[in-house]
């Protein structure tokens, strides 16, 4: 019965010192306090008016919610800038009269990363991600704000992973 104890603190120190690396969102511990989100233009060819406020936004609020990082506007240790460059809608299946049945929305953002204080984190990717809905629909108003709202989560998160977690 005495050396259980022996056992169970070394067992409970390494767990503990173990989690210590990650936090609960996943994010690595890093070297930094303070990120900018620059404004990221709206590029594409087609042009949906909002959505690089939109998307901007997002960004920022995911980075402010999963992390201890503080906004800021100039000067940041972390800087995420870019633009985004393709806005498109495709037809995806068609019915018996060459009509769409499903459409899908589509869009890429380039993202470009800088982290002042560690430089070989740094990159520039392209992120993407579509939203399905039916060939009925006009993509306005509601719908509209439902494809972004899942494209914009799933892409912010993507580069959350990409530049903080490293996943």
């Amino acid at each position: 019965m005495k050396h259980i104890k022996y056992i169970i603190l070394p067992v409970l120190f390494f767990a503990i010192n173990g989690c210590s690396v990650y936090n609960f969102t996943g994010a690595k511990p890093i070297n930094a306090k303070t990120f900018q989100v620059n404004y990221f233009q709206n590029n594409a060819d087609l042009i949906e008016p909002g959505i690089e406020r939109k998307f901007t936004q997002d960004l920022q609020n995911l980075i402010q919610n999963q992390t201890n990082l503080s906004l800021t506007n100039s000067g940041g240790d972390l800087l995420y800038e870019g633009e985004i460059t393709d806005y498109r809608v495709s037809p995806m299946t068609a019915t018996a009269d060459q009509r769409a049945a499903q459409n899908r929305l589509t869009i890429t953002v380039n993202v470009r990363f800088t982290n002042k204080n560690k430089e070989e984190d740094d990159f520039e990717k392209r992120f993407s991600f579509f939203y399905d809905f039916p060939g009925t629909n006009q993509l306005v108003g509601s719908q509209l704000t439902s494809a972004l709202d899942v494209i914009f989560e799933r892409i912010t998160q993507d580069i959350f992973n990409e530049s903080l977690a490293k996943w």
